[in-house]
């Protein structure tokens, strides 16, 4: 399993509508791509709260080539509709979980 952090700073004034776009549209969506075993969307609570995190879980590095193509370990995966919202393009990074004994 692989673990996809997409990472966004949003526009002031624009928050409560990109996450509500997110929540709505963009995770089932990626609910529904082949390889992807799920997500959720993360909200920074710092005090302007305008950064969000996509941490999707994918079955392998196919299942993302299939999704973000060739270049998935650089390449951010968005909508022409999303940037609008944003105040620079997203970033992403991945990770393997590593067995550890539970806190």
């Amino acid at each position: 399993m692989i673990v996809r952090i997409w990472a966004g700073q949003v526009m002031a004034g624009h928050i409560e509508e990109f996450c509500a776009l997110l929540t709505t549209q963009v995770i089932p969506q990626l609910g529904r791509t082949d390889g992807c075993l799920g997500g959720e969307l993360l909200r920074s609570v710092s005090e302007d709260g305008r950064r969000v995190l996509v941490v999707s879980r994918w079955r392998d590095e196919e299942a993302l080539r299939g999704y973000a193509g060739p270049m998935w370990r650089i390449r951010p995966v968005w909508s022409e509709g999303e940037l609008r919202y944003l105040a620079h393009p997203p970033e992403v990074t991945h990770f393997m979980p590593i067995a550890a004994p539970a806190l």
